[in-house]
């Protein structure tokens, strides 16, 4: 029997190993092997040697941004506990499925062929895991996280940029081949001659060691978590503690997350009573629910009644533009448009990625912990920018290159009142060239023409959220367009494409009869990169916001105050001269009723919730889950954070921001006001 269970001529006894002429560290590696679940085993020998060339190799990657010391050797020490626990839950099924199969399984050739097959499909799938974590380290400085269960959700676009982005056949191609030759060797090295020789182990025996295998993986799943690695100075070194199979499960489960539960916290009474000193427009309360912002914001003088245009620009750095201190020249239009504008110098996005943008600055709220509120459920009928200009006859509307169910973007704006006009609501030949995820920036614009026109010609203003798509991999756009050619010239080539897209954008609308009626802002859902060495790198979070008045409402100027996105919708209506109820979180920044903290923003990643309040010696406060606190200090000039004692009013204010949002969005209270035409 066993010589017929031997893969080539070299029959073994029966309880050997293999051959006892082998030097001791083989004999070892038998007697690991030699069992029912060597199999297994050898597989938790891959992934942990996979897992740490991958954390080495990401080291590698970011050897510019770790910091070498204690810490580092931490992170690695954290890492393989995290590596161990990822390979025993991932192998745990197949323990079990070994100690059912019967006795003679193994004695047949097909069987044992479908161990070796099982073997290569497993070393192919970690293969590609890993790949898909070095693209997505390469794309966002970090391991997978919520963005990766977007992903995984979003798969037509995700893999669409993906291939557009990369040599995706040779990159699959040389997974499989790799995976081939590993398995090869394995075979070389004896392992599945080991394996499958000791494969018949009598029934006691296999179920004690998979009821072994099933209870470590359930101490490593109820014992071992990602809130428990230390709060690492610098966060790649958190990044590198993590193992990326293990980090997207945990992001997955910890999709919501229940601000009560996981965040300090303080009597909602206090904390609404902070929020409304923080906010402090002067605006009388509607109601006398004192857990509500709903308050009647008051200007004097007539209203400006203007048309407008929001360019909400994908992934752009306010570092991109000359005006903001940029020297590559990438950004001629928009730099030349800067001095003809009102340009907030300090201004910055609360989140890293789009939908955060879109949640902010359309109802000015903080970033709540978990999905943003375009995603979740229940999010229709809310109180929005689009729910002021509505109550005033404009026609609202969300215009989107690409299709808007990416991100959950219809839904949300169409169960806010807009209309929604996507990739699949124009006609084929409104497409003059597409890439994953959607039409380029110039044909979007040429929609947002005609639906400006359409609005002008029935005699109705006009409110248009306009979301692009060019300025994100894989940075292909029309050839011949701009004197850099597409995909190759990579991220500067798209922000000098998205550049040149406006700038004709703007020259068209310049010809049109409601063009000096129409006020034009440009602003960004996010920044192009959010890794960094801290937690919340403050500098990964800064984006332009521009606006261009062609008839001169709103005088050009710079705003120098801290602001973030949930500032811009109380802001632009300000600039309006607009009354109106408001549930916005945000405040008008250029109202001079001599608040404190003018200066600051908003920022958060999901499950990190700050508060950048400018130059103060703390001048950062971060919220992370299972309630832990702790205050900074940020330089703006080297972009450093360093850990200072807790300022106590800070983190309080801090709280109070984010336990309010929460707490308004659970229990219905940011709905659309009915009476908002009044």
């Amino acid at each position: 029997m066993y010589c017929h269970l031997a893969t080539d001529n070299t029959a073994t006894a029966p309880g050997s190993t293999a051959g006892s002429d082998q030097p001791k560290a083989a004999q070892g590696w038998s007697r690991i092997l030699a069992r029912r679940h060597g199999g297994p085993l050898l597989l938790v020998g891959v992934a942990l040697i996979l897992a740490s060339a991958m954390r080495a190799g990401l080291l590698f990657a970011s050897l510019g941004n770790v910091t070498w010391g204690w810490s580092l050797l931490a992170a690695f020490g954290w890492g393989l506990l995290f590596d161990l626990g990822a390979a025993a839950l991932m192998f745990a099924p197949a323990a079990v499925l070994l100690a059912l199969l019967p006795q003679t399984f193994f004695r047949f050739r097909a069987a044992r062929a479908l161990g070796r097959f099982t073997v290569f499909a497993a070393v192919a799938g970690m293969l590609f895991v890993a790949l898909a974590e070095v693209l997505f380290w390469d794309e966002f400085g970090a391991r997978f996280n919520f963005i990766a269960v977007d992903y995984l959700v979003y798969t037509t676009e995700v893999i669409g940029n993906i291939r557009e982005s990369y040599p995706l056949p040779a990159l699959l191609g040389g997974t499989i081949a790799l995976a081939a030759v590993a398995t090869w060797m394995l075979g070389r090295a004896g392992s599945f001659r080991i394996w499958f020789q000791h494969a018949e182990q009598p029934t006691g025996a296999r179920w004690v060691i998979a009821g072994a295998w099933v209870l470590t993986a359930a101490i490593f799943a109820t014992g071992l978590a990602e809130s428990r690695v230390p709060a690492f100075a610098n966060n790649y070194h958190r990044e590198l503690a993590k193992n990326g199979v293990w980090a997207f499960f945990a992001a997955f489960r910890a999709n919501q997350l229940d601000f009560d539960q996981f965040y300090a916290t303080m009597p909602p009474d206090a904390a609404f009573n902070r929020l409304h000193r923080l906010i402090g427009d002067g605006a009388r309360p509607i109601g006398d629910d004192p857990h509500d912002l709903l308050r009647l914001v008051s200007h004097s003088g007539p209203e400006k009644r203007l048309n407008v245009i929001q360019i909400t620009v994908e992934s752009s750095s306010a570092s991109f533009l000359g005006a903001y201190g940029s020297t590559e020249g990438l950004t001629p239009n928009l730099d030349a448009l800067a001095p003809l504008s009102l340009v907030f110098d300090r201004f910055f996005a609360t989140g890293n990625r789009t939908d955060r943008g879109m949640e902010a600055l359309a109802l000015s709220v903080p970033p709540t912990p978990g999905r943003s509120l375009v995603k979740r459920p229940h999010n229709e009928n809310l109180f929005t920018l689009g729910s002021v200009f509505r109550g005033r006859g404009y026609d609202t509307a969300f215009l989107y290159g690409g299709y808007g169910y990416f991100d959950n973007m219809n839904d949300f704006f169409g169960g806010n009142g807009y209309r929604v006009v996507d990739r699949a609501a124009v006609n084929q030949d409104d497409v003059s060239f597409a890439n994953a995820w959607g039409p380029c920036d110039g044909d979007l614009y040429r929609w947002t023409l005609r639906e400006a026109d359409a609005a002008h010609a029935k005699g109705r203003p006009f409110f248009h959220f306009v979301m692009t798509t060019s300025n994100h991999r894989p940075y292909t756009f029309p050839e011949g367009e701009i004197e850099v050619p597409s995909k190759i010239s990579g991220r500067n080539g798209a922000v000098k494409y998205t550049d040149h897209a406006i700038g004709e954008f703007l020259e068209a609308a310049s010809r049109k009869p409601w063009f000096r009626d129409t006020i034009f802002v440009i602003v960004a859902d996010h920044c192009a990169s959010s890794a960094g060495r801290a937690e919340l790198p403050v500098d990964k979070y800064q984006v332009p916001m521009i606006i261009f008045s062609p008839g001169g409402q709103i005088a050009p100027g710079h705003v120098t105050a801290f602001a973030s996105q949930i500032d811009y919708a109380p802001t632009l209506l300000g600039l309006l001269n607009w009354t109106y109820p408001s549930r916005f979180f945000g405040r008008d920044v250029l109202a001079s009723d001599g608040l404190a903290h003018r200066d600051r923003a908003l920022i958060g990643n999901y499950q990190r919730l700050g508060l950048f309040v400018g130059d103060a010696a703390a001048n950062l406060a971060v919220l992370s889950p299972v309630r832990q606190m702790a205050t900074f200090h940020y330089d703006p000039a080297t972009h450093e954070t360093t850990p200072v004692e807790r300022e106590e009013a800070l983190m309080a204010d801090t709280i109070a921001y984010y336990q309010t949002a929460s707490f308004l969005f659970k229990n219905g209270k940011q709905g659309e006001y009915a009476t908002a035409a009044n």
